[in-house]
């Protein structure tokens, strides 16, 4: 299994390595946010959701731009502008309450957001090359929720601040602001990533296209945003909000669900490890339905659940099963469109994820806060089960070259989209 991983290359792997500690900030911020805006800094539910909306409708808005850019000009300046915009939002969500000005540190965490979306994904595609591609963004997604899981555990840190005499506002305020110091010091790291020659600053590249969709890629980004859109749709009535569920529906504090939350990452992180060779024994693309249509079982399952502890097993396998296919689908959209627009494709599909995304998480807040706490799973499983029927459909006769391990060279990008038939 493990031999998958042999042979990516280093800067492959040093790109990945350094994702970790921004990976833990977004952690932190993804899992706690929704609880710590309403119970330290006075949000209502619906301010609270209005607030992770709005990190992203930044991020959407910042996303095609940042992603043109990124392929004119350079993703590792993007990775940078990303990983700072990441920390300073972490700052600035401990040291202020006002609502205005909230708003104000959304708007800067969706962008950066946005420029670590569309250059990470982009870039790792590039270092990696075609034959370790998969095996990469399975190890991007082992660290990446090892780096999670640890952001979501450091909330229990807050119990040790208290015992010291802090309060429970002032332990939190604490742990956000050491922890965007920590995520600030990662900056000068990402200076060791080389651009490579795909995706190297030039200034030459066709500037008159800067707000032009892909040409080579539009129709298969476009089936896969879709897709994608549908799922993100049904995520975000519940999954940013889960911390806020549990204390809503078992009235655990964030001191206790985070931990929890962590282990569903750490447990992620080590499934991602069979990922490749899951993609080879099943296929790419059964590999995704099969890990979705678990995933959606177990989800159906949580708000019914009688103790926390049984919604809490429940969910931590169904983030295992959900996640799994994420190094899958990452390295399917970057194998099928072309190479010189993967920045401004992984713009375009981070942003149309988060949309939709963001949109429904003000509604899920709204119905948690109502206390209308089973609906935002209902409503999840059937855009779920839409979503994957149709991502079947849609992609079932792709093969890429990693699931070819006879094909002697790279599929030029009008191959690769030609193998995607759909009637």
């Amino acid at each position: 299994m493990l031999g998958e991983y042999r042979g990516i290359p280093s800067q492959a792997r040093l790109l990945i390595y350094l994702s970790f500690i921004p990976g833990m900030v977004i952690g932190l911020i993804y899992f706690d946010l929704s609880y710590f805006l309403p119970k330290v800094q006075g949000l209502s539910d619906f301010s609270m959701g209005i607030t992770i909306g709005t990190m992203a409708v930044s991020m959407v808005l910042a996303s095609f731009p940042l992603g043109m850019l990124a392929d004119m000009y350079g993703r590792r300046k993007m990775l940078i502008l990303g990983n700072l915009s990441a920390s300073l939002s972490l700052i600035g969500f401990a040291l202020t309450s006002n609502p205005g000005l909230l708003l104000l540190v959304a708007i800067v965490e969706g962008v950066g957001e946005a420029a670590f979306a569309v250059s990470f994904t982009a870039l790792l595609a590039d270092k990696a090359g075609d034959e370790k591609r998969t095996a990469a963004f399975s190890l991007s997604s082992v660290i990446g929720w090892m780096a999670g899981a640890l952001g979501a555990s450091m909330i229990s840190s807050v119990i040790v601040l208290e015992s010291a005499g802090l309060s429970g506002a002032a332990a939190r305020i604490v742990l956000y602001i050491t922890v965007g110091i920590i995520g600030l010091s990662a900056t000068p790291a990402i200076l060791k990533i080389r651009e490579s020659k795909s995706s190297a600053p030039s200034l030459n590249l066709n500037r008159r296209k800067l707000f032009i969709l892909p040409k080579k890629s539009g129709r298969i980004l476009l089936r896969f945003t879709v897709y994608s859109s549908a799922i993100a749709l049904g995520a975000g009535l519940f999954v940013p909000l889960m911390a806020r569920w549990f204390a809503q529906a078992y009235g655990v504090s964030d001191a206790v669900s985070g931990p929890v939350l962590a282990v569903s990452g750490i447990l992620t992180a080590v499934a991602s490890f069979i990922a490749p060779r899951l993609a080879i024994k099943l296929g790419l693309v059964r590999a995704i339905v099969i890990t979705q249509g678990l995933s959606t079982v177990f989800m159906a399952l949580v708000p019914g659940s009688r103790t926390f502890e049984i919604a809490a097993t429940l969910y931590t396998i169904r983030v295992f099963m959900m996640n799994l296919s994420n190094p899958l689908s990452q390295s399917l959209i970057m194998g099928l469109v072309s190479p010189d627009e993967r920045g401004m494709a992984s713009g375009i599909n981070a942003a149309l994820w988060r949309l939709p995304n963001g949109a429904s998480l003000t509604i899920g807040a709204y119905l948690i806060g109502i206390g209308m706490l089973a609906l935002p799973f209902y409503i999840a499983t059937v855009l779920y089960v839409s979503a994957i029927t149709m991502f079947w459909l849609l992609f079932k006769d792709a093969k890429l070259l990693e699931e070819t391990r006879e094909e002697p060279r790279m599929m030029e990008p009008a191959v690769q989209e030609a193998t995607v038939r759909i009637p």
